[in-house]
C-alpha cells in the first residue's frame, strides 16, 4: 500500500470515527500539537465562536464542544478523497440544525489533512459561511 493510500485510509477512519460519535478516538489520531483552522472571517466569529485556530488535542475537543452546544450535526458526508505525499484533500456535504433558531443549513466544503508518522498535524476547512450564518438569524 502506498503512503498516499495509507493517508487516505487514516482521514476516512477520522470521519468514520466522527461519524460514530467517538469523538475521543478521532481526537487521538491528531499530533499533539496539531494546527486546526477552519478559516473564518471576523465578522461572522460571534456566531460561528469554534471557527478559530487550535493547536493542541484539548483545543480541538474544545472546538467539539462549541460546535456541538450550538449546531446538531446531522449529517456529514466525505465524498471525494484525493492524496499527494503527505496531503489528503476531502471533499463533501454537511447539513446541521443550529439549536436555537431550530434552522438548518446545508452546504459543500473541502477539508485539508496534512499526515505525518501516522497523525494528522494539520487540518483546515473551507466552507461557505452565508447559510450557517442565516440559519443563526431566525
Amino acid at each position: 500500500m502506498s503512503r498516499e493510500q495509507e493517508n487516505v485510509q487514516l482521514v476516512q477512519q477520522h470521519f468514520a470515527l466522527i461519524g460514530q460519535g467517538n469523538v475521543r478516538a478521532a481526537i487521538d489520531m491528531l499530533a499533539e500539537g496539531v494546527d486546526f483552522q477552519s478559516p473564518v472571517t471576523k465578522t461572522v466569529s460571534e456566531e460561528i465562536s469554534w471557527a478559530k485556530p487550535r493547536h493542541s488535542r484539548e483545543e480541538v475537543i474544545t472546538f467539539f464542544q462549541e460546535f456541538l452546544q450550538k449546531v446538531e450535526l446531522e449529517q456529514i458526508n466525505p465524498f471525494e478523497f484525493t492524496a499527494q505525499g503527505d496531503r489528503v484533500v476531502v471533499e463533501g456535504r454537511n447539513r446541521g440544525r443550529v439549536k436555537a433558531t431550530d434552522r438548518t443549513y446545508e452546504h459543500d466544503w473541502a477539508m485539508v489533512f496534512t499526515i505525518r508518522r501516522g497523525k494528522i498535524v494539520r487540518h483546515r476547512h473551507y466552507y461557505d459561511t452565508a447559510d450557517v450564518l442565516a440559519a443563526f438569524r431566525s
